[in-house]
């Protein structure tokens, strides 16, 4: 019998997890594109004002025939193909089949995946919710569905869920600095913890060009994967693995011209794990660093809306900073490209920093 190592085995489970995923994930999706289709599950209005009121001249002039013919809903198989795998190989180690590597590959652990599930499902939920009232053409906001007010609220209260069980349950109090070790922050944990819920959820905006967001946050994912194997926290490297995998079969046909859109139902399933998975490794300081284009695209907005509050003009031409770009002439895919250029350089050089501690 060939003998490896535990840490080769742990490994070769987060590799193979997160090809299965993907696996999973492309022969899913023809059968998903085509009930989108088939129902017309896109917006069936075209967005024309800006959070602040003001016209979106230069997103209609670029963006006014896709957001009405391309479904949202993608993001489904972003938590969908992940559920499904867990539960699965959850029940096949439970079943003792007495085939080692099936119990090996089982990642539905307590102690390191039940919260990022939970963050994952519980904001896919609602982020579904929003995407069902924007096809339907129900709801106040700008494009129907739930207001932007709403969706913070909520991101909020999952996030106070969260904060509450970190704190209250694991009895985490801490927060490391890379190189210098924990500082104990105590009861400010559970503000922290809700503020960079929603924060992270406010760089969900970079969902705006085909396979902008797929691939930042393929690169992001990629990045807490081996935080949380450097860590020796398996489980967590294998969710974001497999969070990962089927990022990529939703790139596959996601790049332009995109066949669906990820929509809420993805972007706040993403968001929401992704601050848990980043509380679960410690490494909250080093997640604008990795999560950068995250950081980069919400901090346009709120620069724009700040200078045109003040200075009464646009410090950008667009917002966020994608559509400034697109607006100054850069074809799309060059945006998109060199964003995920940027994006995996800054997960690179996040994941260095972290392992200093």
């Amino acid at each position: 019998m060939l003998y490896l190592p535990e840490a080769a085995l742990d490994v070769i489970k987060i590799f193979t997890l997160g090809v299965l995923s993907f696996l999973v994930a492309f022969v899913l999706t023809p059968f998903l594109t085509k009930v989108l289709y088939k129902y017309q599950l896109w917006r069936k209005e075209v967005r024309t004002q800006a959070v602040d009121g003001q016209d979106l001249m230069y997103f209609q002039k670029f963006h006014s025939e896709g957001e009405t013919h391309i479904p949202r809903f993608g993001g489904i198989l972003i938590w969908i193909v992940p559920a499904f795998l867990a539960i699965l190989l959850y029940l096949l180690a439970k079943a003792d089949l007495g085939i080692w590597w099936i119990s090996k590959l089982n990642f539905l652990d307590r102690g390191q995946t039940w919260l990022p599930f939970f963050a994952l499902g519980s904001a896919a939920l609602v982020g579904f919710l929003d995407d069902f009232l924007q096809v339907m053409g129900r709801g106040k906001y700008i494009a129907k569905g739930l207001t932007l007010k709403q969706r913070i609220i909520l991101m909020g209260f999952i996030g106070s869920i969260g904060a509450w069980w970190f704190y209250s349950k694991l009895e985490w109090s801490s927060l490391h600095v890379p190189g210098l070790g924990d500082f104990e922050i105590g009861i400010w944990y559970l503000p922290l913890f809700i503020i960079v819920m929603m924060a992270t959820y406010s760089g969900g905006v970079i969902d705006g060009l085909d396979g902008l967001a797929g691939g930042a946050f393929a690169a992001i994912f990629g990045a807490f994967a081996g935080i949380a194997l450097f860590l020796g926290q398996i489980n967590v490297a294998a969710f974001c693995a497999v969070i990962l995998g089927a990022l990529l079969a939703f790139l596959w046909f996601n790049i332009p011209p995109a066949r669906f859109y990820m929509g809420e139902t993805g972007m706040m399933g993403l968001t929401a794990a992704l601050t848990v998975v980043a509380f679960l490794t410690n490494s909250v300081l080093v997640l604008p660093i990795i999560g950068f284009l995250l950081v980069l695209e919400s901090g346009s907005v709120i620069l724009q809306l700040f200078s045109k509050k003040l200075r009464h003009k646009k410090l950008f031409l667009a917002a966020p900073i994608h559509h400034h770009f697109e607006a100054k002439g850069w074809p799309a895919h060059q945006i998109t490209m060199r964003f995920w250029i940027i994006g995996v350089i800054a997960a690179i050089l996040g994941l260095s920093i972290r392992l200093l501690g």
